[in-house]
């Protein structure tokens, strides 16, 4: 008992200090982190309909210039619209109906004057800007644009700026919960001797007299702002169909030249994907819109229905395996990762980055399905185990909200080990398929909090989830369970963890599976001949008490 007493301390001192490191975790704020992070008063009153982006590269000055066509419904009666747009770019005018407008700016935020809007009533405002936008250093993780060179000395450009918004280089209401419903038209001009790929389907191409070229692209479903990207190189298209659960599907693959012959042989792993992915999550969701790979100068993105690749034809991430199990080596991980976001990302978007662990969580779990559904469960489930060497369980993996801040890059093997476990604990593979494809159904095209999709599982696998979901979103903890055998009773209870966890947890006595229910208070049960062991797929640790 006393070296119990002694293990019990420690825990406990473990547990006070977690604790005061979330509570005493502060974030300093600024009016630009709300006006960007939250639904301001003037963004509220307006519903987008649409985009019409036109913008012109110049590559060689890194100068981009262009106009927006925002449609939107008027849902109450107001005249200020809240437009963002990143130093240094800048808004140059607004118009409604030829008239000119009025602006106030503050910051990144532009506040443009309209006539009276009347609820009920569909308008657009149309925006011009110019300007250097912010050049990525290290895409795609700080964002903007990607000024590069091909090997034949052409001009590779590229967009990704998730995070910190396509605010960055357009202007637009930059924020999640807020989705164009009838999609975007894209024209980009580029110099005529490289080809501009944006998202959805190409509609036309035109030589204009100044020596560029202006691509036209459209979309049709509803799309997220980081979602909208700018790629312009030394393309050849590789085009082809997909047979799926909905039909036929354009699969196009836009590469440098050079790597034609290279693409058409690795990017077979884009079929794979799709095949897995419709098994686990249901129809891909933009059939309208069709799919593409598009080779970029950086890493790669998940830019819906143009994902960019930028994974030098490798398997695995850069030629290694994130989980150290070698499962991760018999892909290309941005090819998967990356169209995985189709589905929970683009599809199912988040309203606010604290809640970004529903992209990224998912996402990382949809590989461990993708090993599973050509190499066999167990093989999903080590390559999910090895990921658990990349948590650092520091910061819960909710944001701040309302200003705009993700939470901890745990997101991703972590949201995936959070997925695993509550896999484990519905136990019913059928049930836990049912719920990814009813995810994407349910929630098709929509913007969502965590709590709806917390709900969402709880209620369909018919289990209360919601300590469960505290327990890994919202605290930095990993549960311990205590335990002593001795006389073939084992007494045993949840430690290192939230107040009222009750997650219970599949354990073998010899050869025989049984379930038990550990609370936070000290349980006995009798147990049968053998040795205990504990299920690895739960993402907990245990501690036997001598």
């Amino acid at each position: 008992m006393k070296k119990l007493a002694i293990c019990l301390l420690v825990i406990l001192s473990f547990q006070i200090n977690a604790q005061t490191a979330i509570f005493d975790k502060q974030e300093s704020y600024t009016r630009q982190d709300s006006l960007r992070g939250s639904i301001t008063p003037e963004r509220a009153w307006w519903n987008l309909k649409h985009y019409h982006l036109s913008v012109k590269v110049d590559p060689e000055n890194k100068f981009i210039s262009g106009t927006n066509i925002i449609t939107y419904e008027v849902l109450d009666e107001n005249n200020v619209l809240q437009i963002d747009l990143q130093e240094p770019m800048k808004i140059t005018q607004a118009t409604q109906e030829n008239q000119e407008l009025k602006i106030n700016r503050e910051g990144n935020a532009y506040f443009i004057e309209l006539p009276k809007q009347k609820a009920g009533e569909e308008a657009s405002v149309t925006v011009a800007f110019e300007g250097k936008p912010r050049e990525a250093i290290r895409a795609p993780w700080d964002g903007g644009y990607s000024w590069k060179k091909d090997e034949n000395g052409n001009h590779f450009v590229a967009t990704s700026n998730q995070g910190i918004g396509a605010s960055l280089w357009w202007p637009c209401k930059d924020h999640m919960y807020d989705e164009p419903e009838n999609g975007i038209t894209l024209n980009i001009t580029a110099p005529e001797n490289l080809t501009a790929v944006g998202n959805g389907r190409l509609i036309k191409s035109k030589k204009n007299k100044d020596g560029t070229k202006t691509f036209s692209w459209n979309v049709v479903n509803p799309i997220n702002n980081y979602g909208v990207n700018v790629n312009i190189g030394d393309y050849v298209n590789i085009s082809s169909k997909y047979k799926g659960e909905k039909g036929e599907l354009d699969v196009d693959f836009w590469v440098l030249k050079y790597n034609e012959d290279k693409a058409k042989e690795h990017f077979k792993d884009a079929y794979r994907t799709l095949e897995a992915f419709e098994h686990w999550f249901g129809p891909y969701p933009f059939y309208e819109d069709s799919y593409k790979l598009v080779e970029v100068p950086y890493l790669g993105m998940e830019h819906q229905s143009s994902v960019t690749y930028g994974n030098q034809y490798q398997k695995g991430y850069l030629g290694s395996d994130l989980s150290g199990t070698g499962w991760g080596l018999k892909w290309d991980y941005i090819i998967i990762h990356e169209t995985g976001h189709e589905w929970f990302a683009n599809n199912i978007t988040y309203k606010d980055a604290a809640d970004m662990w529903v992209h990224e969580g998912f996402t990382q779990y949809s590989e461990c399905l993708f090993i599973e559904y050509f190499y066999g469960k167990e093989a999903g489930a080590e390559y999910n185990q090895g990921l658990r060497f990349g948590i650092s369980n520091n910061e819960p993996l909710i944001g701040d909200y309302y200003v705009n801040q993700e939470g901890s890059g745990d997101m991703y093997a972590k949201g995936s080990n959070l997925l695993h476990t509550i896999r484990q604990v519905v136990n019913d593979d059928g049930k836990w398929r049912a719920i990814l494809r009813g995810l994407n159904k349910d929630f098709y095209h929509q913007t969502v909090t965590t709590q709806e999709i917390e709900t969402y599982i709880s209620e369909k696998s018919g289990k209360d989830l919601s300590k469960v979901f505290d327990q890994y979103l919202r605290d930095i903890r990993i549960p311990v369970l205590e335990y002593v055998v001795k006389d073939n009773q084992m007494i045993y209870r949840w430690a290192n963890c939230i107040e009222g966890f009750d997650m219970p947890l599949r354990i073998k006595v010899g050869e025989e599976e049984l379930w038990i229910s550990p609370k936070t208070r000290h349980q006995v049960m009798e147990l049968p001949k053998g040795e205990v062991s504990f299920d690895d797929d739960f993402y907990v640790y245990t501690h036997k008490v001598m």
